[in-house]
This record gives structure tokens, sequence and C-alpha cells, in this order.
């Protein structure tokens, strides 16, 4: 290998190098981070001292070598610009299921804002750039040798009814198998439970107790025994079908959970109820959005015409549900044109079935539905709450799994909490009530519960770029009329 002289120092290296680290010491200050300030010696010596040889790759005489080493560093470059760009500024998002139609759309690209609020400082820094959790290639993205503990540079607050990026609260703990990590995992065990606590019953001759005559202590014990039992099941791989079997339990750091995104209604402090439907904030009915869509049973006459399957909007996606289900989720304006549709439509009607087994708190009896919920209380940070066996399943999440606090009730019904004995809880964050315009085909806070303030991500933006993945490139597969919307435009049209 040649090795090539150092050029002088020029006035141009001076000016350069001071711009950089004017600017480099700028974004320090604003981040509030002066680890960073490792770098400024390393910064100093690109442009100055030159002690270090970073560029001795264009000193090797192998023209080829020459070409793919600068390759190689510009794409570690880039990687590194837009790992600095995801986190601290913005990143590009995909909306990837219905559950916001029709405010925004399956195949929506957004920008979404960091700044907003407020950029949150990784705390899993080491990771794959442009990877949530799983490389392309299968296996872990990020490496847990480094745990920063949450902090969000320069804080703003949340308004009622922003859409909002965040971490999927029950992603903490996932199955390893691929194909499954899409399903909530507390369901997931609960649901394995129930079914295995009735096949133990049978066999023993006996019946489940009744859920309403059990004592709230008693209750507690019972939902304990069933997740034991579901994530028992679940970790033993007991599933006779290999393409069903879960591989495994895995937990995930805050920061490397999927990312959701979701319409904000209710903040830290506020009290929230459903009622038919219709969502109450401190016992005051809220507006809906005018796009908010609930599942209808259509019967037809005939299959609905390609323009009128234009003109309501309706996706290949809806058609599927009617098809197999019966029913499809419509807008109050898409189901009233439907009524009028008298030649193709014979009946049509909302649903109104009522599971509660499903509903957050899973280890609760409340009666709760996704129609009818509540009333609940939004933890803020710094207000206290008092804790019963009663509500303890609605607060227990955030105090033991988000807040990091040991909890335990004892045989007598005492609540203890980092080992002494409490009648009360004091909140360290601030929560949120997340939920999907298209409520009744949304997996959201009426589910998993409460959205921690160290889970935000950030707020979208503006859709750049809207593909309909139900039509063709030459048959309207772009969006035209949605592309560099801002979204706030698009999601608060009441």
């Amino acid at each position: 290998m040649k090795r090539i002289d150092k050029k002088p120092l020029t006035r141009r290296d001076y000016i350069k190098c001071a711009i950089v680290l004017t600017l480099y010491i700028i974004f320090l200050i604003w981040a509030q981070t002066w680890l960073g300030s490792i770098a400024i010696p390393f910064i100093f010596d690109i442009y100055i001292t030159r002690k270090i040889r970073w560029s001795w790759w264009k000193d090797l005489e192998n023209p080829l070598t020459r070409t793919i080493m600068s390759w190689i560093d510009a794409i570690v470059f880039a990687l590194v610009a837009v790992y600095f760009v995801n986190i601290y500024f913005f990143q590009n998002y995909t909306i990837p299921s219905s559950s916001l139609e029709k405010s925004l759309l399956v195949g929506d690209y957004l920008f979404v804002s960091k700044m907003t609020y407020g950029p949150r400082v990784p705390q899993t820094p080491l990771h794959m750039p442009l990877t949530q959790n799983t490389l392309p290639t299968g296996g872990k993205s990020y490496l847990e040798w480094i745990r920063w503990d949450y902090k969000r540079v320069r804080p703003r607050p949340i308004q009622q009814n922003d859409i909002v990026v965040f971490n999927y609260p029950s992603g903490d703990t996932v199955v390893c198998n691929p194909l499954l990590q899409a399903q909530d995992f507390y369901i997931m065990a609960y649901s394995c439970g129930r079914e295995l606590a009735g096949q133990i019953a049978a066999q023993r001759g006996e019946s489940l107790p009744r859920l309403n005559e059990l004592s709230p202590l008693e209750l507690r014990n019972y939902y304990k025994w069933i997740y034991a039992l579901g994530r028992l099941y679940i970790d033993e791989d007991q599933n006779p079908d290999p393409r069903q079997r879960f591989g495994g339990i895995m937990s995930r750091p805050v920061d490397r959970r999927e990312n959701y995104v979701k319409r904000c209604v209710g903040l830290p402090g506020q009290t929230l109820e459903i009622r038919n439907r219709d969502i109450y904030i401190n016992g005051q009915k809220t507006p809906s959005p005018r796009h908010v869509q609930f599942n209808y049973f259509v019967d037809l006459k005939l299959p609905l015409p390609d323009a009128l399957v234009r003109e309501l909007d309706i996706s290949q996606e809806q058609l599927d549900m009617l098809r197999l289900q019966g029913y499809m989720p419509l807008t109050a304006t898409a189901a009233h044109r439907l009524r009028l549709a008298t030649d193709y439509v014979d009946t049509i009607y909302i649903d109104q079935s009522a599971s509660t087994s499903d509903i957050y708190p899973l280890n609760g009896n409340t009666g709760w539905t996704r129609d009818n919920y509540g009333p609940v209380w939004i933890p803020a940070k710094g207000e206290t709450v008092e804790l019963t066996l009663d509500n303890l399943p609605i607060y227990e999440r955030p105090i033991r799994v988000y807040e990091g606090n040991q909890l335990d009730v004892t045989n007598d019904g005492r609540i203890i909490i980092n080992g002494s004995e409490a009648d009360s809880y004091t909140f360290k964050m601030d929560y949120y009530w997340m939920m999907g315009d298209n409520r009744h085909n949304s997996a959201d806070s009426r589910y998993w519960g409460f959205v921690p303030e160290d889970h935000i991500v950030g707020k979208p933006i503006m859709v750049w770029l809207s593909l309909d993945k139900d039509r063709g490139w030459f048959s309207g597969k772009i969006r035209w009329s949605r592309m560099f919307r801002w979204v706030d435009k698009l999601a608060f049209d009441h």
C-alpha cells in the first residue's frame, strides 16, 4: 500500500472544522446530552490534527478495492446520518392496517415528526438503522448491552385528538414465531388459560366458578391461575400444528416494540367513558371524527356496482369482510347511502355484539365492552389514586410494568408495593388513551389499556405518498388527492 503524504492545512480546513464543531455543540446543547462531547476530539482530528487515518482506503493501490471501500464508506455515513435523523427529527411510517380508516388509509406513507412532542433518547442505542426489532434475514436488530433510562428532549404535551405514533404497550412480551408476533401475547395467554381451565374442570366433573359470585380477592387469584395456565402452555409449546407453534417467549425493550398509530382521545388526569359508542370526557360527550366507522351488517340483493363502491370508497378488505362475516365497517354517511340503494341492499344495521373477555383489564370482571366502557381515570404524573382490590386490575400494569415497582397482594387481601403496604399510589409518568377511528376493527386502549409517555414516538405530519393496494398502476393505484396533504387536515375533519 502506498502512503500518501498529508496535505498541508489551509484556512478552509479551519473554517470547516469551526462550522462543524459549532453546529455539533449547538446540537448537544439542544439535545441536553453531554455524553456526545466525547466525539469532539475526533471531529477536531478529522479536520486539523489528522492523527487517525480516517480515509486509509484512499491510499490503496488496487482501484477496485478503493471503489468498493468508497461505497462502504458512503453507506456507513448514510446509515449513521439516518440513525440520528430518525431519532431526533423525523422518520417514515407506513399505515399497515385499517384501524384509522377513513382518516388515514392503508398504504399512506407518513412523515412522523419527533420534534412535536420532543425527541426520545433511544433506550437501546445499539440497533440497526431502518429496522424496528427484526433484521430482514431474521433475528433481533438490536443489542441490549447498553440500556439507557427514559429521557425526552424538551418534551411538549400531546393535544386532545392528536394522531400519535407510539410503541405498542403490550409488545413487551411476544412469542418467537414471527407469524404469531402480531397477536397480543396477554390476550393469547388468557384465552389459552380459559380453555385449559375449562378442560381441567370438565375432567374433574366440575364447572368453572361464576365470576360475579367471587370476592375481589378470589377473582384476582382466579385470573392469576388462568394466566399462569396459559403462559405455561405457550412456554411449553404444546401446539400439535408446527405452523402454529409459539417458538418460545421473549421480551422487548420499550423503543424496540412495534409502532402503532392511533388517535389520542384521552389525556392524563381525564376520566373517559364510552356510552353506546360515543366517547365522554369528564362527563361531556366529545364530537366524533366525520370518518369514524363501525361495523354494519349488510344484506345484499345484488352485488354492489363498482361505481357505488368507488363513490363510497369501500376497499376490497371491507368487501371481503362482508362476504365472509356478513358485515363491514362503514361511516355514517356510507351507511346512509347504502340504505338508499334499495336496488342492491335489502337491510343494513349496526353490529351491537358485545364481548367482554378480551377487554382491558384482562384480569378484571368489569362487564365493559368495546361500545360501553368505563368510566376510567387516566393516570397523570404526580397524581395519586386510591388503590383497592376492585380497581387494582386497571392500575396494576402501569404500577408494576411501566413504572417498575414490585406489587403483590397478600392472602388476606393487602396490597404490597416495594415491600410496604399501600392503599394509594402516585404515578411517575403521564398516560394516554388511544383509539382508532375504525372503532370495531381497532386494537387499541380498550384492549391493552394506557399508553405511557415513554412509549410516545412522534406525530404524523404529512402524507407524502398514498398507494391503493386494491388498484393497478394504471387504474388509480396512486391516490393523488392525498399526496402532500397535512395529516391534521385529513384526520381532524368533523
